[in-house]
């Protein structure tokens, strides 16, 4: 299986997954509605540093998720 089968795989058997995943597309959402800004004060960057470690602490959670089904799925 592709990583991209798992994901899918995983968005549709595994609830935390796929809470991490919609959750993953929000701040995804939100990130790009703060870029489309010219300038940010410093209020908005440190929001927007916040989002950005928030969004990658779910994509390395996501990622753990599918080593495990791959170790979980390789016999």
């Amino acid at each position: 299986m592709t990583d991209q089968e798992i994901i899918e795989a995983l968005k549709k058997e595994n609830e935390e997954f796929k809470k991490l995943s919609d959750e993953h597309k929000d701040l995804e959402r939100l990130l790009t509605e703060i870029d489309r800004k010219v300038h940010l004060n410093s209020d908005e960057e440190m929001e927007r540093k916040r989002i950005q470690k928030l969004k990658l602490l779910k994509k390395d959670k996501m990622a753990e998720l599918v080593r495990d089904y791959k170790k979980s799925h390789s016999n």
